[in-house]
């Protein structure tokens, strides 16, 4: 590895990830694929190339990426802070019968590979969670090679939207950002990816939005109830009462308004990102 490899792990900036791994959780994230979630990204991806992609999770969109590289020996390394959440990731790919998958536990703070040995860098809804999301580009960027690409998605909370108006979600909202910025994270990081990449050392950026729309019965179904278990279920309800930020009692609330939105035939749910393609 040359000079320019990462430091120790005393140095590294943590957070605390704020969602867990909660099957509400897991419910949301084995959802997404590279076309609903990494569709900017498509157009670079080509037969042969070795992609990383940081922060896995369950592994779905990892398994896209693997298929579109595939042929011509194309590789993807999956990392992720979570061993356990990696098992589900392996678990993902066998079931594709995709063997050109490898997992690993890491820090994007401080990846452990030489310079230089990948062609895309990906992550998905990372850099929200990180405790310093400029070193964690740096990082991307070093392991990118000259002419790769780098590429980073991530959610906007303060800009999320819905109709009809209820101030259970306007509180879910407010209780959300309180919470994943007490446990060191960003949750408005989408309009950030610029600036961040920016200050990361990027010259060649292309910056863009897209979302996530969720409207027929089935997707208001689906999202307000992920949600509603994730209030009440997962690690973010046990950081939002351990931290003082709210009572058990009034997460149930939360919960039981989310379930209320859901069931309205009118309820309509946007989540915009923020995209960043950064040329190496």
């Amino acid at each position: 590895m040359s000079s320019s490899a990462p430091p120790s792990a005393a140095a590294q900036e943590t957070a605390t990830y704020t969602h867990g791994h909660h099957e509400s959780v897991l419910r949301s994230h084995s959802w997404r694929t590279v076309e609903n979630s990494a569709a900017y990204l498509i157009p670079e991806l080509r037969p042969g190339q070795r992609v990383l992609d940081v922060g896995c999770g369950p592994g779905t969109i990892t398994a896209d990426l693997a298929a579109l590289v595939a042929p011509d020996g194309g590789r993807v390394t999956a990392v992720d802070a979570a061993e356990d959440v990696l098992t589900k990731a392996r678990a993902v790919a066998a079931e594709r019968g995709l063997d050109n998958v490898e997992f690993a536990v890491a820090d994007v703070h401080a990846l452990d590979f030489p310079d230089d040995s990948f062609d895309v860098v990906h992550a998905h809804q990372v850099l929200q969670h990180v405790g310093d999301p400029v070193r964690a580009l740096r990082e991307m960027r070093r392991v990118c090679r000259p002419g790769g690409v780098v590429a980073a998605r991530d959610s906007d909370y303060a800009a999320f939207t819905w109709f009809p108006e209820a101030p259970g979600l306007d509180r879910w909202l407010e209780l959300y950002r309180r919470v994943a910025r007490a446990n060191g994270g960003e949750p408005d990081a989408g309009r950030r990816l610029l600036s961040w990449a920016h200050r990361a050392g990027f010259t060649d950026v292309t910056a863009t939005a897209g979302s996530w729309c969720f409207a027929s019965p089935d997707e208001r179904a689906w999202w307000s109830g992920l949600w509603a278990d994730r209030t009440v279920a997962s690690v973010y309800a046990e950081l939002a009462t351990e931290g003082g930020h709210a009572t058990r009692e009034e997460l149930t609330g939360i919960a039981e308004a989310w379930r209320d939105w859901g069931k309205d035939d009118d309820a309509w749910f946007l989540v915009p990102h923020g995209e960043v393609l950064c040329r190496v």
